[in-house]
Protein backbone atom coordinates (compact mmCIF):
# COMPACT_ATOMS: atom_id res chain seq x y z
CA UNK A 1 0.00 0.00 0.00
CA UNK A 2 1.21 3.37 -0.90
CA UNK A 3 1.32 5.85 2.08
CA UNK A 4 -0.87 9.54 2.33
CA UNK A 5 2.63 11.28 2.09
CA UNK A 6 3.66 9.39 -1.01
CA UNK A 7 0.63 9.37 -3.18
CA UNK A 8 0.49 13.45 -2.46
CA UNK A 9 4.35 13.69 -3.28
CA UNK A 10 3.91 11.48 -6.09
CA UNK A 11 0.59 13.33 -7.74
CA UNK A 12 2.28 16.75 -6.97
CA UNK A 13 5.74 15.18 -8.63
CA UNK A 14 3.87 14.05 -11.82
CA UNK A 15 2.18 16.92 -12.37
CA UNK A 16 5.98 18.82 -12.26
CA UNK A 17 6.87 16.12 -14.92
CA UNK A 18 3.63 16.36 -16.99
CA UNK A 19 4.04 20.36 -17.41
CA UNK A 20 7.63 19.73 -18.33
CA UNK A 21 6.27 17.19 -21.09
CA UNK A 22 3.97 19.41 -22.33
CA UNK A 23 6.57 22.62 -22.65
CA UNK A 24 8.57 20.08 -24.36
CA UNK A 25 6.32 19.52 -27.43
CA UNK A 26 8.05 21.80 -29.68
CA UNK A 27 6.02 19.34 -32.73
CA UNK A 28 3.40 17.70 -33.00
CA UNK A 29 0.82 19.21 -31.25
CA UNK A 30 -1.56 17.79 -33.53
CA UNK A 31 -0.81 14.31 -33.58
CA UNK A 32 -3.18 11.90 -33.19
CA UNK A 33 -3.17 9.74 -30.14
CA UNK A 34 -4.08 5.92 -28.81
CA UNK A 35 -7.07 8.37 -27.09
CA UNK A 36 -10.22 7.84 -29.62
CA UNK A 37 -10.61 11.15 -31.22
CA UNK A 38 -7.84 13.05 -28.68
CA UNK A 39 -4.69 15.09 -30.52
CA UNK A 40 -1.68 15.69 -28.47
CA UNK A 41 -2.88 19.10 -27.55
CA UNK A 42 -6.42 16.99 -26.18
CA UNK A 43 -4.48 14.95 -23.82
CA UNK A 44 -2.69 17.70 -22.24
CA UNK A 45 -6.16 19.95 -22.18
CA UNK A 46 -7.56 16.65 -20.26
CA UNK A 47 -4.53 16.61 -17.48
CA UNK A 48 -4.44 20.02 -16.98
CA UNK A 49 -7.96 20.20 -16.52
CA UNK A 50 -8.15 17.45 -14.18
CA UNK A 51 -5.78 19.51 -11.79
CA UNK A 52 -7.39 22.72 -12.14
CA UNK A 53 -10.83 21.77 -11.68
CA UNK A 54 -9.20 19.76 -8.32
CA UNK A 55 -7.59 23.02 -7.39
CA UNK A 56 -10.78 24.98 -7.44
CA UNK A 57 -12.66 22.21 -5.72
CA UNK A 58 -15.00 21.67 -9.30
CA UNK A 59 -14.06 18.36 -10.31
CA UNK A 60 -16.46 15.56 -11.30
CA UNK A 61 -18.48 18.79 -12.80
CA UNK A 62 -16.73 18.13 -16.11
CA UNK A 63 -16.07 15.35 -18.60
CA UNK A 64 -12.69 14.86 -19.72
CA UNK A 65 -13.87 15.75 -23.29
CA UNK A 66 -14.94 18.72 -21.97
CA UNK A 67 -12.12 19.95 -20.47
CA UNK A 68 -9.90 18.83 -23.07
CA UNK A 69 -12.37 20.62 -25.36
CA UNK A 70 -12.36 24.15 -22.80
CA UNK A 71 -8.49 24.10 -23.10
CA UNK A 72 -7.33 22.33 -26.44
CA UNK A 73 -6.71 25.87 -27.88
CA UNK A 74 -3.80 26.73 -25.43
CA UNK A 75 -0.41 26.27 -26.99
CA UNK A 76 2.33 24.25 -24.73
CA UNK A 77 3.68 27.06 -22.69
CA UNK A 78 0.28 28.56 -21.22
CA UNK A 79 -0.51 24.38 -20.69
CA UNK A 80 2.26 24.03 -18.72
CA UNK A 81 1.89 27.34 -16.76
CA UNK A 82 -1.73 26.70 -16.06
CA UNK A 83 -1.15 23.10 -14.51
CA UNK A 84 1.97 24.93 -12.39
CA UNK A 85 -0.50 27.54 -11.05
CA UNK A 86 -2.59 24.82 -10.09
CA UNK A 87 -0.58 21.96 -9.23
CA UNK A 88 0.91 24.87 -6.25
CA UNK A 89 -2.29 25.00 -4.58
CA UNK A 90 -2.88 21.22 -5.14
CA UNK A 91 0.37 21.18 -3.07
CA UNK A 92 -0.74 23.58 -0.48
CA UNK A 93 -3.97 22.16 0.13
CA UNK A 94 -2.96 18.51 0.29
CA UNK A 95 -0.07 18.66 2.32
CA UNK A 96 -2.99 19.60 4.95
CA UNK A 97 -5.21 16.70 5.21
CA UNK A 98 -5.11 14.21 7.67
CA UNK A 99 -5.91 10.47 7.70
CA UNK A 100 -9.82 10.90 8.74
CA UNK A 101 -9.79 13.65 5.97
CA UNK A 102 -7.58 11.08 3.50
CA UNK A 103 -10.54 8.63 3.89
CA UNK A 104 -13.79 10.37 3.69
CA UNK A 105 -15.74 10.58 0.07
CA UNK A 106 -14.46 12.89 -2.69
CA UNK A 107 -17.14 15.13 -4.98
CA UNK A 108 -16.32 12.38 -7.60
CA UNK A 109 -19.02 9.60 -6.84
CA UNK A 110 -17.33 6.35 -5.29
CA UNK A 111 -14.00 7.87 -4.96
CA UNK A 112 -12.74 8.61 -1.59
CA UNK A 113 -10.17 11.66 -1.11
CA UNK A 114 -7.08 9.32 -1.06
CA UNK A 115 -7.93 7.26 -3.90
CA UNK A 116 -9.23 10.56 -5.92
CA UNK A 117 -5.53 11.89 -5.73
CA UNK A 118 -3.81 8.72 -6.67
CA UNK A 119 -6.39 8.37 -9.48
CA UNK A 120 -4.70 11.76 -10.77
CA UNK A 121 -1.37 10.02 -10.38
CA UNK A 122 -2.33 7.77 -12.17
CA UNK A 123 -4.23 9.58 -14.93
CA UNK A 124 -1.24 12.39 -15.67
CA UNK A 125 1.24 8.91 -15.60
CA UNK A 126 -0.76 7.32 -18.30
CA UNK A 127 -1.07 10.27 -20.19
CA UNK A 128 2.29 11.26 -20.46
CA UNK A 129 2.68 8.32 -21.50
CA UNK A 130 0.16 8.77 -24.46
CA UNK A 131 1.69 11.59 -25.62
CA UNK A 132 5.48 9.52 -25.52
CA UNK A 133 3.82 7.07 -27.78
CA UNK A 134 2.04 9.69 -29.82
CA UNK A 135 5.36 11.61 -30.35
CA UNK A 136 7.95 8.20 -30.91
CA UNK A 137 9.68 8.98 -27.08
CA UNK A 138 10.29 6.23 -24.65
CA UNK A 139 8.21 5.83 -21.89
CA UNK A 140 9.12 6.91 -18.79
CA UNK A 141 8.57 4.38 -15.56
CA UNK A 142 9.43 4.56 -12.40
CA UNK A 143 7.46 6.04 -9.29
CA UNK A 144 4.34 6.44 -11.72
CA UNK A 145 4.33 3.26 -13.03
CA UNK A 146 4.08 1.85 -9.67
CA UNK A 147 1.01 4.30 -8.96
CA UNK A 148 -0.72 3.14 -12.29
CA UNK A 149 -0.41 -0.32 -11.14
CA UNK A 150 -1.85 -0.15 -7.50
CA UNK A 151 -4.70 2.16 -9.07
CA UNK A 152 -5.02 -0.74 -11.73
CA UNK A 153 -5.52 -3.14 -9.55
CA UNK A 154 -7.52 -1.49 -6.97
CA UNK A 155 -10.29 -0.77 -10.01
CA UNK A 156 -10.34 -4.50 -11.25
CA UNK A 157 -10.84 -5.34 -7.41
CA UNK A 158 -13.50 -3.16 -7.26
CA UNK A 159 -15.47 -4.54 -10.54
CA UNK A 160 -14.85 -7.97 -9.62
CA UNK A 161 -12.63 -9.32 -11.72
CA UNK A 162 -10.08 -12.03 -10.92
CA UNK A 163 -8.81 -14.00 -8.76
CA UNK A 164 -5.40 -13.82 -10.24
CA UNK A 165 -1.86 -12.96 -9.45
CA UNK A 166 -0.20 -10.76 -11.29
CA UNK A 167 3.33 -11.22 -11.61
CA UNK A 168 4.44 -8.41 -13.55
CA UNK A 169 7.59 -7.97 -14.58
CA UNK A 170 9.73 -4.28 -12.98
CA UNK A 171 6.93 -4.60 -10.22
CA UNK A 172 6.30 -8.03 -8.38
CA UNK A 173 3.55 -10.01 -7.20
CA UNK A 174 -0.01 -8.27 -6.88
CA UNK A 175 -3.08 -10.38 -5.92
CA UNK A 176 -6.10 -9.74 -6.69
CA UNK A 177 -8.45 -11.73 -4.51
CA UNK A 178 -7.54 -15.24 -3.55
CA UNK A 179 -6.00 -17.67 -6.11
CA UNK A 180 -7.03 -17.89 -9.29
CA UNK A 181 -4.67 -18.00 -12.37
CA UNK A 182 -0.98 -16.22 -12.67
CA UNK A 183 -0.81 -13.48 -15.31
CA UNK A 184 3.02 -12.85 -16.20
CA UNK A 185 3.66 -9.43 -17.98
CA UNK A 186 5.50 -6.28 -18.13
CA UNK A 187 4.36 -3.80 -15.72
CA UNK A 188 3.26 -1.16 -18.40
CA UNK A 189 2.26 -3.18 -20.89
CA UNK A 190 -0.28 -4.55 -17.67
CA UNK A 191 -1.32 -1.21 -17.22
CA UNK A 192 -1.89 -0.31 -20.81
CA UNK A 193 -3.64 -3.67 -21.13
CA UNK A 194 -5.74 -2.82 -18.49
CA UNK A 195 -6.76 0.84 -18.98
CA UNK A 196 -7.76 0.07 -22.86
CA UNK A 197 -4.60 0.54 -24.64
CA UNK A 198 -3.70 -3.07 -25.72
CA UNK A 199 -5.36 -6.07 -27.10
CA UNK A 200 -5.54 -8.23 -23.38
CA UNK A 201 -5.71 -11.07 -25.96
CA UNK A 202 -1.77 -10.32 -25.96
CA UNK A 203 -1.65 -11.73 -22.60
CA UNK A 204 -4.13 -14.42 -22.79
CA UNK A 205 -6.63 -12.31 -21.39
CA UNK A 206 -10.53 -11.38 -22.32
CA UNK A 207 -12.11 -7.72 -22.58
CA UNK A 208 -12.98 -7.84 -19.23
CA UNK A 209 -9.81 -6.93 -17.98
CA UNK A 210 -10.78 -3.34 -18.75
CA UNK A 211 -10.97 -1.37 -16.02
CA UNK A 212 -13.30 0.66 -18.34
CA UNK A 213 -15.66 -2.22 -19.52
CA UNK A 214 -19.14 -2.42 -17.97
Amino acid sequence: MLTRRQVVEGATGQYDRFAELVESVTDGWDTPTRCTKWRVRDVAAHVVGNAVDTAAGTIGTRTPDEQAVALAHHEPAELAAMLREANAKLRAALSTLDDQRWAKPSGVPGRTVGNGVLTLWYDAYVHGDDIRAALGREPERGSGLTAAVHWVAESLRQKGWGPARLELRGFGPVDIGSGGDTVEADALEFVLTASGRRDPAALGLGGDVNVYSR
